[in-house]
C-alpha cells in the first residue's frame, strides 16, 4: 500500500470514529461548550468540513485557502438540526476523498499552496491529515466527557488490553506472546 492509500484507508477509520463519538450524544448536546470561547462538537465539525471543502477543491491548480472561504464565520455555531450538520460533514469529506482518490503518483511530485505557502503534495497531506486528527481528538474527548459512564470506547477500553491481544491472537492464528 502506498502512502497515498495508507492515508486515504486511515482517514476513513478516523471519519468512522468520529462518527460513532458524535453519534453517542444528544442533538443538544452537539452544541455544548466546554468551556467559554471553547468550540462545541457542531462547530469543529462545521470548521473540518469548511476547511476540507477549501483545501480540496481544485487542490493541484488553486491556493488551498480559497478567497470564498469564511473560516471566521465556522465558528458560529448555527447549524440548526443535526440532519444539517451532517450534511456539512459530509460535504467536507466527500471534497477531500473524492479529491485524494483522483491523485496520480505523478501528482505527488507537484507543488501546492496553502495561503501562498508552497508545500509538496505529501507534505500539504500530511499537513491537512495531522490538522483533522487535532480536532478529531477534540471531538471525541467532548464526546466521552458528556457521556462519561455512558461512553462506549471506540477502540481497546481500559483495562481490556490483554483480552483484545489474546482474541486477536487467535483470529490472526498466532499464539498470544508470553502464553
Amino acid at each position: 500500500m502506498n502512502f497515498l492509500e495508507s492515508h486515504i484507508q486511515e482517514l476513513k477509520k478516523a471519519k468512522a470514529g468520529v462518527e460513532k463519538a458524535i453519534a453517542q450524544v444528544s442533538d443538544s448536546e452537539l452544541h455544548w461548550e466546554p468551556a467559554p470561547d471553547a468550540n462545541s462538537i457542531a462547530i469543529l465539525v462545521k470548521h473540518i468540513a469548511g476547511n476540507m471543502v477549501s483545501r480540496w477543491t481544485d487542490f493541484l491548480t488553486t491556493d488551498g485557502e480559497k478567497p470564498n472561504r469564511q473560516r471566521d464565520g465556522e465558528f458560529i455555531d448555527d447549524v440548526a438540526t443535526r440532519e444539517q450538520l451532517m450534511s456539512v460533514w459530509d460535504r467536507g469529506w466527500t471534497c477531500l476523498l473524492d479529491s485524494m482518490g483522483k491523485l496520480t503518483d505523478a501528482d505527488m511530485q507537484k507543488t501546492v499552496y496553502i495561503r501562498q505557502e508552497a508545500h509538496s503534495v505529501p507534505l500539504a497531506i500530511v499537513r491537512q491529515t495531522m490538522h483533522y486528527s487535532l480536532h478529531f481528538g477534540q471531538i471525541v474527548y467532548i464526546a466521552k466527557q458528556i457521556r462519561g459512564a455512558e461512553w462506549k470506547s471506540l477502540s481497546i477500553p481500559k483495562g481490556k488490553s490483554a483480552e483484545y491481544n489474546a482474541a486477536a491472537a487467535v483470529s490472526n492464528g498466532l499464539k498470544a506472546r508470553g502464553a
